[in-house]
């Protein structure tokens, strides 16, 4: 065997956590293959005769090419004027994108992509793969403090940081209950949690004229709830500006946010954000 052909069998064996390392970084299965294979021709022209440990360096490796697409999406984000530039959930492959977008969790992919490129790449290192913060302190151009401060910071926004702030878990475990009678259209299970007087408000961008944007009475709800189960299956519960709620995101891709109002037990308001503008507003942390 060639070193070259050892090496190949090197990486081969780390591929799918260098794989796994991009997925998080990028929130896109297309563009961490691409960003896999570009970090192979950078490993194979250097090779790892001198290099002690093969997966941390293809690690840091892959994680700065990350970074550098990261980066370059920013700033064609910021040419645009418009939000982060992700791919869309109908590009080839969006089958393995929704179920990488399961696996690794639809609201931290959201979460994800607020944070800045270097707050991103420092938490999922450190607190996905145990990255030590000497390792990603030389991937940024920072000292490990500084290091230590960016995934602080992201791990804040990720989980939040103000327990004030933060729904109770009863409030939680209700929010659970209404996405899953959505999403099997147990419409019992759904009047069982609504308050018989419930609001349901909805951004007009996500409705045609026929429907309107408000709507009074939970039979009322769970009536016009059968039509947006398929929708509901794209959902998981997270916090919404410190209420319980649901984001929908296919993919991974933020397409809608529920914020549910919940009182003496009860879900009494039920806000479906789906305008560009309140989406990107709205502050979004894990629920667990």
């Amino acid at each position: 065997m060639t070193d070259q052909q050892a090496l190949a069998t090197r990486f081969d064996q780390d591929r799918r956590h260098l794989r796994a390392v991009a997925c998080r970084l990028l929130g896109s299965v297309h563009d961490a293959d691409d960003a896999v294979q570009a970090t192979w021709l950078k490993v194979s022209r250097r090779g790892i005769a001198d290099v002690d440990n093969p997966t941390g360096w293809f690690t840091t490796t892959v994680a700065r090419e990350c970074l550098d697409r990261l980066r370059e999406r920013n700033r064609r984000a910021e040419l645009l004027g418009a939000g982060e530039v992700t791919p869309a959930a109908s590009a080839p492959g969006a089958d393995e994108q929704v179920a990488m977008a399961e696996s690794v969790g639809r609201a931290l992919l959201v979460v994800l992509d607020r944070l800045s490129p270097a707050q991103r790449v420092a938490f999922v290192l450190h607190d996905a793969f145990a990255v030590p913060f000497d390792d990603i302190a030389a991937l940024l151009d920072r000292t490990p403090q500084a290091a230590k401060k960016l995934a602080s910071r992201a791990r804040d926004r990720v989980h939040g940081a103000v327990p004030a702030e933060r729904p109770t878990s009863e409030h939680l475990q209700i929010a659970r209950t209404f996405l899953a009678a959505s999403q099997q259209g147990d419409l019992a299970a759904l009047l069982e949690i609504l308050d018989p007087d419930v609001v349901r408000r909805v951004d007009r961008v996500l409705v045609g004229e026929h429907i309107p944007t408000e709507l009074r009475g939970a039979r009322e709800f769970v009536e016009e709830s059968k039509m947006f189960a398929a929708v509901a299956r794209g959902g998981e519960v997270a916090v919404l500006d410190g209420f319980a709620g649901i984001v929908i995101a296919p993919a991974g891709q933020l397409k809608t946010l529920l914020r549910l109002d919940i009182r003496d037990g009860r879900v009494s308001l039920i806000d479906i954000v789906g305008d560009p503008d309140r989406l990107a507003s709205a502050a979004v942390t894990l629920a667990d």
